[in-house]
């Protein structure tokens, strides 16, 4: 699905968002399809006795239909077409809820220049949409380009990553680009230095795996490439990301339940986050 009848864009006034919106325009089907664009005021739970403001309410809508002003001046700038939601309460739960309502297949975020600690956390409202929303989410870095000529997709062989590869192969046969596939195999020094042997094997069932998904790829016309890298998962699928050049970053992860749904998977969190360009989950 490489272009998309219902998008959701979720706009705080940062200029992070203002890069998602502006990139969300490409993936819309036509011009004839509505992107909703929606911002989030979190509820106000002080003592409105204390502040002396009778309509509260009112005042924090403020911030939000200022979010969403910006956000029409833009579309019309770009002569797309938006329509705007204003929504109240946890604003994770909001946007997920209103892609729900409305239908839509992906939900698009910006991602703010972070470094440090920053960048582990990733996010907590961006971890727990991924967590909880069935579809797509994409996450874009502030300042980026989206793009399909150069496809990067992460695979551990497991049913999530499947329906990623499957993913990465449409938009790379839609958009004519080359599909660029990874497989990581964990390791440290300790365990380089104590099994040897076992990583080898790793390795080759790694490789195994990956040559299949290449050749399903090239049957559905996509030129494909495969690589296995040795590692911290996350870095080595950031570094390779860079070292190719690549557009976008195509990852798999699932719903989880309960606290877990904060966490969302450490090496689809931590790629987000050090990631130099948009990152596409796919959450089935």
């Amino acid at each position: 699905m490489a272009k998309f009848n219902k998008i959701l864009v979720a706009v705080d006034g940062s200029e992070a968002s203002r890069t998602a919106l502006r990139q969300s325009f490409k993936l819309a089907f036509d011009e004839k399809k509505w992107i909703t664009v929606v911002s989030i005021n979190p509820p106000y739970q002080g003592d409105l006795d204390l502040v002396g403001v009778s309509n509260i309410s009112e005042v924090l809508k403020g911030p939000g239909e200022k979010n969403l002003e910006e956000a029409r001046q833009i579309a019309e700038a770009e002569n797309a077409s938006i329509k705007t939601r204003l929504e109240e309460g946890e604003p994770f739960q909001k946007i997920v809820e209103v892609a729900e309502e409305e239908r839509c297949e992906l939900i698009v975020i910006g991602r703010r220049g972070m470094s440090g600690i920053e960048r582990t956390l990733m996010g907590s409202v961006t971890s727990r949409v991924i967590g909880s929303f069935r579809g797509r989410t994409l996450v874009v870095p502030e300042g980026t380009s989206l793009g399909w000529n150069t496809i990067l997709v992460a695979t551990d062989g497991s049913k999530f990553s499947s329906a990623a590869v499957d993913e990465a192969i449409d938009y790379a046969r839609s958009y004519g680009g080359s599909l660029k596939i990874v497989s990581v195999v964990y390791t440290n020094d300790e365990f380089l230095a104590n099994a040897p042997d076992v990583i080898e094997k790793m390795v080759e069932k790694a490789r195994a795996g990956l040559n299949k998904t290449r050749d399903k790829a090239k049957k559905g016309g996509v030129d494909a490439e495969v690589f296995v890298r040795e590692g911290e998962p996350y870095q080595s699928i950031v570094e390779l990301a860079k070292e190719l050049n690549v557009d976008t970053i195509v990852m798999g992860s699932h719903r989880k339940s309960g606290l877990k749904r904060i966490f969302m998977g450490s090496v689809t969190s931590m790629v987000i986050g050090h990631a130099p360009c948009g990152v596409l989950v796919v959450n089935k």
